[in-house]
């Protein structure tokens, strides 16, 4: 026999081999891709994985279709932490488990009624010129009381739907929370909505640049009286070369 035939045998056998990973294997692979980073140097294992792992796109995949998004790179430590994740496979085959129609869908869980504990956090972020414009990528937090900091959850994340901002209510809602308004602020809040409420709260570290209909398709899916979809939302991702 000629080796593409010896090839093909061997492809056939390998595939033949593999089995799905079942829930408890990848609840424990999350678990273990967290405690692989230690809770007292966090800002230095991200810094040197960011190093190593430059990419700053990535495409998610959802039961309702897919979603490209940017990394931003002047938040490298949000950057590399998500990359990470998304290359050691700790999204896959979790949900979007909290659905704000309006405002915001959530994810980073295996499923809907998972609270996962975050194993360390990720140092704030915040930059101005990052804000909660719709399509916006943040990471989840821990109120103030027991995070004064703003430290960032490891694996929650979160992307913005929002609906558009009047400039009277935009600057209401700089008057109340104590924000400087920028020109970009300004222009795409009235435009294409957003949730200015949370600037300046949470590190924003990415943005949708593909696929915004399928965020608002998700964004106004059925939920029940717990804000979960009736139905689960399930999610993918891969790093984009």
């Amino acid at each position: 026999m000629n080796r593409l035939f010896y090839a093909f045998l061997l492809l056939f056998a390998l595939l033949g081999c593999h089995k799905e990973s079942t829930p408890e294997e990848q609840k424990e692979l999350r678990r273990q891709l967290e405690a692989e980073v230690p809770k007292d140097k966090v800002r230095e294992f991200l810094t040197e994985y960011g190093k190593e792992n430059p990419e700053t796109e990535v495409l998610i995949s959802t039961s309702l279709g897919k979603m490209k998004v940017k990394l931003y790179e002047d938040t490298p430590l949000h950057r590399a932490n998500f990359i990470r994740l998304v290359k050691g496979g700790y999204y896959d085959n979790t949900v979007f488990y909290r659905i704000l129609r309006g405002f915001m869908i959530q994810g980073g869980h295996g499923n809907e009624l998972e609270n996962t504990p975050d194993l360390y956090t990720v140092p704030v972020e915040i930059k101005r010129h990052h804000f909660h414009k719709k399509g916006a990528l943040a990471m989840a937090r821990y109120d103030d009381k027991v995070n004064p900091t703003k430290a960032s959850s490891a694996h929650n994340f979160y992307l913005v739907q929002g609906t558009p901002v009047s400039i009277p209510e935009l600057e209401d809602i700089a008057q109340e929370k104590g924000l400087t308004l920028t020109p970009e602020q300004r222009k795409l809040y009235p435009e294409i909505g957003g949730a200015p409420t949370l600037d300046e709260q949470y590190t924003v570290f990415g943005e949708i640049t593909e696929g915004l209909p399928v965020l608002d398709k998700i964004a106004n899916y059925p939920v029940n009286t717990e804000d979960r979809p009736l139905k689960p939302i399930y999610v993918t991702m891969k790093v984009l070369d």
